[in-house]
């Protein structure tokens, strides 16, 4: 296959994009990238420069669609390589640049290539030489969804790396106390009591899908939002105009949640969604207030769910107090490869002890979850 470099979006066909999609997620979505790209949020002056590729067999026909980036930095990957950069920097080697494959700051599980039928593992040898002829020093196939089948051969070369995120199932509930029937007593009293505070807090929360989210609401969530990145002391990632083309562009999967309190908002939260999943991305407040925070990033994304009969929510990556609150430990995967000969050995012996880690991480997980026992629950 001949593979050709795209460099902005608006050279990639939508129509065959959309054909070679089989996930229809919000985040495979050619206008979800097409967002990023007009409203500035991806450039190469922020360190995300376009290098989408595209394959075409020998009679011309484009057979996959592969959106990457030439990354000049490791921010809003959320699989931080930051260690293999300072080992780099250590031996005076430049680590950067690299080319990843991912929806930017957007850790969310998915078909990261656009096929039809072409494999994962298929294009493995395609990156890599690629890489070569265009002096790029590794690539990153960052949260697939697409089950790689690595060779033996390959795996001296491609080395996978697992991270646990937590997401909530939904076992077909009729509403929240419904789930929250499943808890052990204890820890159903205590979610009960973090959603009563809210009540107690004289704090009101409303829901709004995207096409009826109006100007005044859009300015307060960027605000909050621009708040959450300046108290870690970052600016925001992305920029007001991308929520703006969201809006024009993909209403149908945003979801806004915004608290009030004594007739003034003072948080909120953003999703998305498509007909099987809830994604929580972005959360901020101008005031802080007891388990606000839960209660609009997942009691009220869980109640939303369980409405829409939404099989999965996706809170966003980490957080171990998610756990209490009923979201499960899941694995998440991606692939790896690396130019330097000298660092393969290190780092394929990294990635294979934080495999088992992480497998033991989920475990320890596991038994930290809410849900009464088999032996409860037959009870």
């Amino acid at each position: 296959m001949k593979i050709e470099i795209l460099n902005n979006i608006s050279a990639l066909s939508e129509h065959d994009w959309q054909r070679l999609d089989r996930q229809k997620s919000v985040f495979s979505n050619y206008r979800f990238f097409q967002c990023l790209e007009t409203s500035c949020s991806v450039t190469s002056d922020k360190g995300w420069q376009p290098h989408h590729l595209q394959l075409r067999d020998q009679q011309s026909q484009v057979k996959a669609i592969l959106p990457m980036y030439v990354k000049s930095h490791s921010w809003g990957e959320y699989v931080f390589d930051w260690a293999w950069a300072d080992a780099y920097q250590h031996n005076n080697l430049p680590y950067y640049p690299k080319l990843v494959a991912t929806t930017p700051f957007t850790p969310v599980t998915g078909d990261k290539l656009l096929s039809k039928d072409v494999g994962l593992s298929e294009i493995f040898e395609l990156l890599s030489q690629h890489c070569q002829q265009q002096q790029l020093h590794s690539w990153h196939l960052l949260y697939c969804q697409n089950s790689a089948h690595v060779s033996q051969h390959q795996a001296d070369d491609v080395y996978q790396r697992n991270t646990v995120q937590f997401h909530w199932l939904n076992n077909n509930y009729g509403d929240f106390d419904d789930f929250l029937s499943n808890f052990t007593a204890r820890k159903r009293k205590n979610t009960r009591k973090e959603r009563q505070s809210i009540i107690q807090q004289n704090i009101s929360v409303r829901r709004i899908t995207g096409q009826d989210i109006n100007e005044k609401e859009l300015a307060f969530f960027y605000l909050t939002y621009q708040l959450t990145y300046l108290k870690r002391g970052h600016t925001p990632h992305l920029s007001f105009e991308f929520f703006q083309s969201i809006l024009k562009q993909l209403p149908e999967h945003v979801l806004l949640i915004i608290a009030t309190c004594n007739g003034e908002d003072i948080a909120c939260a953003w999703f998305f969604y498509d007909d099987k999943q809830l994604y929580g991305r972005y959360w901020g407040c101008t005031k802080s207030y007891n388990n606000l925070h839960f209660e609009l990033c997942y009691y009220q994304g869980i109640e939303f769910c369980i409405e829409r009969k939404l099989s999965l929510f996706h809170p966003g990556t980490q957080g171990e107090h998610k756990i209490a609150r009923g979201f499960e430990p899941k694995l998440t995967t991606s692939y790896h490869w690396i130019k330097h000969t000298g660092f393969k050995p290190a780092i394929k012996a990294f990635c294979i002890e934080e495999q088992q880690q992480m497998l033991n991480y989920q475990a320890h997980c596991q038994q930290l979850l809410p849900f009464k026992s088999t032996v409860e629950n037959s009870q």
